[in-house]
């Protein structure tokens, strides 16, 4: 049985499919999964086994340009490629409006969640079968009763299991100094922890004996690597590194410490020791999934927010007791580094005792 997915964004959505595809893959003998997804993280579907072709598409990057995407043949291409297989089954696992219209050029039924379950309800009108999943639960078990009423078997009780087997990632050297990496990268303004705060955690986690490793993937991220690594020879800027190359990092590290972002949740797929930090965002239904995977939420009175733009007035209190220039949004100020420092303590010796 072939089966095309259609999973294109972000990061953190793509790797919360795997588990699906691991169940699939044991529950129905001989099942092989085809993939679509954004160019930039085709090499995630890769590293499943059951994967055998990624199909690469470029939406955010022809949004910005139509014209060149057309005239420039990658738009035929695409459809090409996701047409010239007939499929048993083409299952849209994103429930957006952009993802099913993608669909309408593969060949075979198309799978997706009812109007009441999808993201965007109007993407259910070009599914030929609906599926109904509540909401209320992590993406990860989503997508798991997603597959398993498409594929028409039951979803394994227990965690799923990612299955991934990145091709650096068995590479990495093991006799290194043991070391943190500090996912400090994200994508919105009020998900980042407070630069001070990953500086005076770097400081103490260095005062331990590790050292620290720092990856980052545009200008802004490493400059702030920069600054946190400032003054201390134990913590390193990386160079900036392909998926693979941070993959390789992040399977040789003693643990992690992330805020919401895509690479928290690789760190996760690979049963790295994480413990990520929740502001504005609810780690019940996004949060890292799996193994040894710790959440600290924010327990300020408007956490979580689960928006782009602080929009908390501090109090005149608020700025007797915090920086207003250096510590924002004031919803971290509840995890503060003496507190993330501690768990991160708890979290590795529990997983040493392991």
């Amino acid at each position: 049985m072939r089966v095309l997915v259609i999973k294109t964004t972000s990061l953190g959505d793509v790797i919360h499919t795997l588990p699906a595809i691991t169940d699939a893959a044991r529950a129905v003998p001989g099942i092989r999964f085809d993939w679509v997804v954004e160019e930039g993280f085709a090499e995630i579907p890769a590293w499943h086994p059951a994967v055998d072709r990624v199909i690469p598409v470029a939406v955010r990057r022809w949004r910005k340009n139509l014209w060149q995407a057309l005239s420039s043949g990658e738009w035929r291409d695409f459809k090409r490629k996701i047409s010239d297989v007939e499929y048993d089954l083409v299952i849209d696992a994103q429930g957006l409006l952009k993802s099913a219209l993608l669909s309408r050029y593969a060949r075979g039924m198309v799978v997706g969640l009812d109007k009441e379950s999808a993201r965007e309800p109007l993407a259910s009108r070009f599914y030929g079968q609906k599926v109904e999943v509540p909401w209320g639960q992590h993406a990860v078990e989503r997508t798991r009763q997603l597959f398993a009423q498409a594929l028409g078997y039951s979803v394994p009780e227990g965690l799923g299991e990612y299955g991934l087997a990145p091709p650096s990632a068995a590479e990495h050297a093991t006799d290194s100094a043991p070391y943190v990496v500090f996912l400090h990268g994200t994508t919105w303004v009020t998900k980042h922890w407070p630069e001070r705060y990953w500086q005076e955690l770097a400081r103490q986690v260095t005062d331990l004996g590790l050292q620290v490793k720092l990856p980052w993937g545009s200008l802004p991220e490493q400059t702030r690597a920069q600054h946190i690594a400032q003054g201390l020879e134990a913590v390193q800027v990386l160079p900036r590194l392909p998926l693979a190359g941070i993959a390789e990092v992040l399977a040789g590290a003693k643990a992690c410490v992330a805020v919401d972002t895509g690479l928290g949740h690789l760190a996760a797929a690979l049963d790295v020791p994480t413990l990520s930090l929740f502001g504005p965002t609810n780690p019940g239904f996004t949060g890292a999934y799996g193994h040894a995977q710790q959440h600290l939420a924010s327990d300020f009175a408007c956490a979580p927010c689960l928006r782009k733009t602080c929009n908390y007035q501090p109090t005149p209190m608020d700025a007797q007791q915090f920086d207003l220039a250096s510590e924002q949004p004031l919803c971290f100020t509840r995890l503060a580094p003496d507190h993330v420092l501690a768990q991160l303590e708890i979290l590795m010796s529990v997983t040493r005792a392991d």
